[in-house]
């Protein structure tokens, strides 16, 4: 199933334009593959006005946010990937939402490979013995491939 944010995103900023507010758009600029004026991140992060008055081209496509706006009067074309969007939210009154990190898909690649190496491997005991009868293999859906863990943390 492809990801929601994109679809998230058109509809608040649609709601937002809709409502005569200022979108604006916080973006994790540390991420691979963010092209935004690195003079004006602070903290990881940069707030970007995103109302049509104040950008060209927006194109808010399901794997970026690409557009053209000026910074200190030089025009500047900006690439964010939908991973690293991390809100978008009316200046006037704060409505919006926030984004949920999602893992960099070439780290869930790599979680799947290891979690395909730990299934194949054999069970040693410690004792001598070939394999260990009463350990668990990672448990699998119908396609054989094993579940990922939660990506949901308790946080106290």
């Amino acid at each position: 199933m492809t990801p929601n944010r994109p679809y998230l995103l058109r509809a608040f900023y649609e709601w937002i334009v809709d409502n005569n507010l200022t979108p604006y758009l916080v973006v994790d600029a540390t991420m691979a593959g963010v092209k935004v004026p690195t003079q004006h991140v602070q903290n990881g992060q940069i707030v970007l006005n995103i109302n049509p008055s104040a950008v060209g081209n927006l194109l808010l496509g399901n794997d970026a946010v690409t557009f053209s706006a000026r910074f200190g009067g030089s025009p500047f074309a900006l690439y964010i990937p939908q991973r690293s969007v991390l809100a978008i939210y009316a200046r006037e009154n704060g409505a919006g939402t926030m984004f949920t990190p999602e893992e960099d898909e070439d780290e869930m690649l790599d979680d799947e490979l290891y979690a395909e190496e730990l299934a194949d491997d054999e069970i040693v005991d410690v004792s001598g013995n070939s394999s260990v009868e009463a350990a668990e293999k990672p448990k699998t859906d119908d396609s054989g491939k094993p579940k990922k863990p939660s990506h949901l943390r308790v946080i106290k």
